[in-house]
């Protein structure tokens, strides 16, 4: 095979990947992109893009069904599940610029050689893919994750689907079942539940949404019991097998008497881990852990001319903090002192509804790591537009140090992403708190929440 050479070969073109190749490509670098599946990854794929695409649209539907509180007397409120995939299609292609072929090509008007197929390293500066042989002078992986499979006795045998099938399945299942009640999990439980299935969402560990704040995280779950999902936790899922009526699982939940839940489906959700298998790292020299690939600070592998950024790493797992990696790996590739990631305000959403909006640390953190702190809360209903709107379940909270540093901000309430703005902007900045509870909001709008959960503190 002819050897082809470049400046920089990216591996992956998601977030990470398509954000290093587009900073490269601006710099004047030449640069090949590698791509096994679509331009625009997981997220845009089958995550983030079409699943919020997919809540919105049920949560339409869901305020509809429940408009007569207000007054309002709507007589039906329908949908065409058809119809709906359409425009979750028509969304994702806006945000790719096109099809992925029609994304490669406006790539390639930019600069980038967009090549699909699966790349394996032949050594530290040598890839192959689909017949041709690349090197490079430095390398980028940003190959994403995939989801974890348990082994769950008849698991394989009777199927499942993960979040790549969920977002376009052809016809909505009656009963389903969702193994993991994290972000994901919930995510999709609503949702599903919204367009009338009967959900039961099945968490292995002690708490669903562990990763939040266990005061905003217990009440949302009361929220969404209310609403009709079955949730369950210390779940012990015993084996799967066919049955007349559909997908059988015999489970024991929190040690009660095992019994049999019949679904038409089977959603994995328990986590994801980086995609690798197919790179042949070992003949990169790129070292590996449990987590992912191996970096350092500034995301430089054990390779000094090969990086690492996004999912890829095992860290954390978001299409924002993945975008900002991609652009600091290649920096950092073609510069002299690189820099190190800034990871101390790693803000995210779970974006069931009421929304769940975390950044900083969890009160149960603090506790662990004993740091003595403030908290100050704001409760939806005790804010104006909240209760002119009836959306009054959740609330705003903030925990904050002696010296009046915000440590973290938690907001359940409907868009809480956009409520935490000012909170992450506050972080970054070294704005203590005493500043964000001066600061004057337009009233009556739901972030005057996060003034006074400032004044309260």
């Amino acid at each position: 095979m002819a050897n082809q050479e470049y400046d920089l070969l990216v591996i992956g073109a998601g977030a990470a990947g398509s954000t290093a190749a587009s900073t490269a490509a601006e710099a004047g670098k030449r640069v090949a992109l590698l791509e096994r599946d679509k331009i625009g990854g997981t997220c845009l794929n089958y995550g983030c893009d079409p699943t919020k695409t997919m809540i919105y649209i049920a949560d339409l539907l869901y305020k509809v069904r429940h408009a007569e509180r207000f007054g309002l007397r709507i007589r039906e409120a329908s949908f065409d599940w058809n119809s709906v995939l359409s425009w979750v299609q028509q969304a994702q292609k806006r945000v790719r610029g096109g099809t992925s072929e029609e994304a490669a090509a406006s790539l390639a008007q930019k600069g980038i050689e967009v090549m699909i197929g699966e790349a394996v390293f032949l050594s530290p500066h040598e890839l192959s893919i689909a017949g041709k042989a690349l090197s490079a002078s430095q390398i980028i992986i940003a190959t994403g994750d995939e989801n974890i499979v348990p082994t769950i006795d008849g698991l394989n045998d009777v199927g499942y689907i993960t979040n790549v099938q969920a977002v376009s399945l052809p016809t909505l299942p009656r009963r389903l079942a969702i193994l993991g009640g994290g972000a994901i999990g919930m995510e999709f439980a609503q949702l599903f539940h919204r367009f009338g299935a009967e959900v039961t969402v099945l968490e292995h560990g002690t708490a669903l949404l562990d990763k939040e704040d266990r005061e905003l995280a217990d009440t949302l779950c009361t929220l969404l019991s209310n609403e009709g999902l079955r949730l369950e936790t210390n779940v012990e899922l015993r084996r799967v097998q066919r049955d007349p009526e559909g997908k059988c699982l015999t489970i024991c939940c929190n040690k009660r008497e095992e019994e049999e839940l019949v679904v038409d489906e089977i959603l994995l959700a328990i986590g994801r881990k980086p995609s690798l298998s197919s790179l042949q790292l070992e003949k990169a020299g790129v070292k590996t852990s449990k987590k992912g690939i191996v970096v350092d600070a500034t995301l430089r592998t054990s390779q000094r001319h090969i990086w690492a950024a996004g999912d890829v790493t095992g860290a954390l797992q978001f299409t924002h903090v993945a975008y900002e990696q991609g652009k600091l790996a290649v920096q950092n590739a073609f510069a002299h002192a690189p820099q190190p990631f800034d990871d101390h305000v790693i803000p995210w959403v779970t974006y069931t509804n009421p929304a769940l909006g975390h950044v900083g640390k969890t009160e149960e953190q603090l506790r662990q790591d004993d740091v003595e702190y403030r908290v100050g809360r704001m409760f939806l209903k005790d804010v104006e537009r909240a209760v002119a709107e009836g959306k009054t379940e959740g609330l705003v909270k903030l925990l904050v140090d002696q010296q009046g540093t915000i440590l973290g901000g938690h907001i359940l309430a409907e868009g809480a992403g956009d409520l935490l703005a000012p909170i992450i902007l506050a972080m970054q900045a070294g704005i203590p708190v005493e500043k964000l509870a001066a600061t004057i909001m337009p009233y009556p709008n739901m972030v005057e929440g996060v003034r006074w959960a400032a004044d309260k503190v």
